[in-house]
């Protein structure tokens, strides 16, 4: 009889503490519940920071007349023009205005008033809840929320009041939804990322994973009960 009750004891004991671990479980996966979870306020970054080109993006060049001299071509590694003869020109954190006038002065070698137009375009990462995942080429100017309808626009799932944007080793977060704000008038920089975060719900992200965890707890208690 004493067997049996140190034995029962120890079930106790046992059962009592998977108990213990499930329940932490319940509320470390469940998260905060929905009043508690608030997101922290939007903080939009600094909007008067230069639109510097960086490595991997593209520069459009069009020299009337000077076939030799236009196409599109990539920023490389150690910053120079991919091209034999631009690859002179030092493009890396300048605005494309400054790389303009380095053409220019190029250019004149072959010319006196070279004709010619320029365009850059920068690498944005778009990605979450998007239709089309990838890193955009697009033009200095461009919104996030047009950078987002370039990625195809946001899925079922997606939100556009749950934007995450990453610039310069920094996090923000964005409500695109707000018409009245400026998070949508927030123009992209050069290696911008952009998520899309998947819409709350508070069966999915709340109920599910509690029921997941009772239902747990309750073979736990039987099992208990049958020994």
């Amino acid at each position: 009889m004493a067997f049996r009750s140190m034995a029962f004891s120890r079930l106790n004991t046992r059962t009592a503490l998977l108990l213990g671990a499930l329940v932490w479980m319940a509320v470390a996966w469940a998260g905060p519940t929905p009043a508690a979870a608030q997101e922290p306020a939007n903080v939009l970054p600094p909007t008067d920071t230069p639109e510097f080109l960086r490595p991997g993006d593209v520069v459009r060049v069009q020299v009337w007349r000077q076939e030799e001299f236009s196409g599109e071509f990539f920023i490389t590694d150690d910053g120079r023009i991919a091209h034999p003869l631009y690859r002179r020109i030092y493009a890396v954190r300048r605005p494309v205005s400054e790389v303009e006038d380095s053409i220019r002065l190029f250019l004149s070698e072959f010319e006196a008033e070279p004709n010619f137009v320029i365009e850059g375009f920068f690498q944005v990462a778009v990605g979450g809840q998007v239709r089309q995942p990838d890193i955009h080429t697009l033009r200095p100017g461009t919104t996030v929320v047009e950078a987002v309808a370039r990625a195809g626009g946001v899925t079922e799932q997606g939100s556009l009041d749950r934007v995450i944007l990453r610039r310069d080793a920094a996090e923000y977060r964005l409500d695109l939804t707000d018409t009245s704000g400026e998070a949508r008038r927030l123009t992209i920089r050069s290696g911008d990322e952009l998520v899309v975060e998947r819409r709350r719900s508070t069966f999915r992200d709340y109920v599910l994973p509690a029921i997941s965890v009772a239902g747990s707890i309750a073979s736990i208690v039987r099992l208990g009960r049958g020994r």
